[in-house]
């Protein structure tokens, strides 16, 4: 069975990735992958490149982003907890949700900058349609509402899982297990296994490739 990345951050993830888009190709052509997605931080600046890349070596290429969620409103630059945003992987499925990822990643940029750009869950309920959306490492709302649960109370995590499948539609989102050795991502391990088969809501295993 063929793996493929779908959370992989690229030199274009300014002072935060390190591989480069040619050398991603190559090395997941040896390793026969048939598909590779780009998620670079709050930007879509590689994409084009991404994209010539795969098909000049016959993988298809996933073209995504991985956004900043404000915790409220995208004009607000309040902090609830001491966060100021979450991480969110979105991918595009076709030709509209590539626009539709295009536009939240420039409205992000024009009118939710703080410290990083933003998206709220306004635009992302308007902007939706053909994207897939990943809950995103231990940065993301969900694993963070996992991580700050007093005594394993999993009441908000499961709110907000029922929250971003209502925005995303059932069939386009995925809650995101990943294993770096990291003892954070163990206990959202064991709590997103539990809560996917409550909720039916499916997992994927991703490596935060940077």
């Amino acid at each position: 069975m063929a793996f493929v990345h779908l959370h992989v951050h690229t030199q274009y993830s300014i002072l935060d990735g390190l591989s480069s888009i040619g050398g991603l190709f190559e090395r997941a052509r040896e390793l026969g992958m048939p598909a590779l997605a780009i998620t670079d931080h709050g930007n879509m600046y590689g994409v084009i490149d991404f994209y010539k890349a795969a098909k000049a070596r016959g993988i298809k290429p996933i073209i995504g982003c991985e956004v900043y969620v404000a915790p409220e409103d995208r004009f607000d630059r309040t902090e609830i907890d001491g966060a100021k945003y979450f991480h969110l992987i979105l991918l595009a499925e076709n030709n509209t949700g590539y626009k539709n990822l295009v536009k939240l990643v420039s409205l992000a940029g024009t009118e939710g900058f703080y410290y990083r750009p933003r998206v709220d869950k306004t635009i992302l309920r308007q902007y939706h349609d053909g994207l897939i959306a990943l809950s995103a490492c231990v940065a993301g709302e969900i694993p963070r509402a996992i991580l700050n649960a007093e005594h394993d109370d999993l009441t908000r995590a499961r709110e907000l899982i029922n929250e971003y499948a209502d925005i995303f539609g059932r069939d386009n989102f995925f809650l995101e297990i990943q294993n770096h050795g990291l003892e954070e991502e163990a206990k959202v391990r064991d709590a997103l296994k539990i809560l996917s088969a409550e909720l039916n809501i499916p997992l994927v295993a991703t490596n935060d490739s940077h």
